[in-house]
């Protein structure tokens, strides 16, 4: 049997060794998160990066089954942002040195939606002198459509594959064409070509899960090589199809210790990738997102959504801060940011450093986007 320290010996963790530090308890468990904690120190530093949370819209053309802004879902008031309102986020951002935020959606590919998106990426990289990055979160798209954002300014992208087994994507998913698994890994491979910082995650703690699947998904994340992870436990939901599966779930305390283990362990093996401390982590304890910075997530994401449209976008039960203003929830961020004995990286657009090191063996140096 291996010890925990020759598993952190060798370069790279088998999937016997990811099982290990899945299932580690005790003295194990403690040790993997100071490990992880080292390696986030030594390699990306302790400076956390804002990134403003924009949820433009609940509008989706897709069914999954985990997901309360489903389009099979009529519990919501659907929504979509006025550009005014994106605009005031974004300037909230500004004015506070975020230098990055998120606009997030439901999926909806059509002529509109890519143009308006488009349209407000323009107006964002104007109006900002270039000093705002953008991630973008908005699904599956063409190749043309993604070029078109990457063109107009935007330089992220968070795709979440949310597993990477795909008989368990299809429990997860209706089985038609609109959720394809690999046409899904296909987004994220055109995306990587374009150009985009890629980000992806996962789910854990699902129905029909095993944690053979999560030591695979781990696998996926170095395999295809992303540069940032935004994944936490999965929260059910009483309007989603899923929930019927609610009894037979892994308890939540024991779904946010996997959620820390698999951020320990991913920092640990892509040491110089961004993470995210999810929103999801304080849904089930109040120091969740501390907790992730402790154990390797050096990003968090401080809703700018106006507080009108934020009970019509709960992708999850329970989801904290639904009252907060942005004021609130910044200052909120911070005490708990330096209360993990990190610092906040205002003003810096806190880029992947994994991109970076991938650019510099290609050979050219990223070019700062411009519409």
């Amino acid at each position: 049997m291996n010890t925990i320290e020759e598993i952190f010996a060798r370069a790279v963790f088998s999937r016997e060794d990811l099982l290990f530090l899945l299932d580690s308890k005790g003295p194990d468990r403690l040790r993997l998160f100071e490990k992880a904690k080292e390696t986030k120190t030594e390699q990306v530093g302790r400076k956390v990066y804002f990134r403003g949370l924009i949820e433009y819209s609940n509008f989706c053309n897709k069914n999954c089954f985990y997901c309360g802004i489903r389009a099979g879902n009529s519990r919501y008031a659907r929504y979509q942002m006025t550009d005014a309102e994106v605009l005031e986020a974004v300037d909230y951002a500004w004015k506070n040195e975020y230098a990055s935020i998120v606009i997030q959606s439901g999926e909806r590919t059509n002529k509109a939606f890519v143009s308006k998106i488009e349209s407000l990426l323009k107006n964002i990289h104007a109006r900002t002198e270039g000093q705002i990055h953008v991630t973008l979160s908005l699904g599956e798209q063409t190749r043309e459509t993604y070029q078109r954002w990457f063109d107009a300014g935007a330089h992220r992208y968070l795709l979440r594959i949310e597993v990477s087994n795909p008989s368990l994507y299809m429990k997860l998913h209706p089985n038609n064409k609109t959720h394809d698994y690999y046409r899904r890994l296909e987004a994220l491979k055109t995306l990587k070509s374009i150009g985009f910082q890629v980000g992806t995650g996962v789910m854990i703690g699902l129905p029909f899960q095993t944690v053979a699947d999560l030591a695979d998904d781990l696998v996926f994340f170095r395999e295809f090589d992303i540069d940032m992870a935004g994944m936490g436990p999965y929260i059910e939901h009483v309007d989603t199809p899923l929930y019927q599966y609610s009894s037979s779930l892994l308890p939540l305390k024991e779904r946010f210790d996997l959620s820390l283990k698999m951020v320990a362990i991913l920092r640990i093996m892509m040491k110089d990738i961004n993470i995210a401390a999810t929103t999801a982590m304080q849904t089930i304890d109040p120091q969740g997102r501390e907790k992730a910075l402790l154990v390797g997530a050096n990003v968090i994401m401080p809703n700018l959504t106006p507080v009108k449209y934020r009970q019509d976008y709960l992708l999850y039960e329970n989801k904290p801060c639904l009252d907060e203003e942005a004021e609130e929830c910044k200052s909120c961020l911070e005490a708990r940011i330096h209360m993990a004995g990190d610092t906040i990286g205002y003003g810096e657009w806190g880029d992947s450093k994994h991109f970076a090191g991938r650019d510099r063996q290609a050979g050219f140096t990223p070019k700062k986007n411009a519409p």
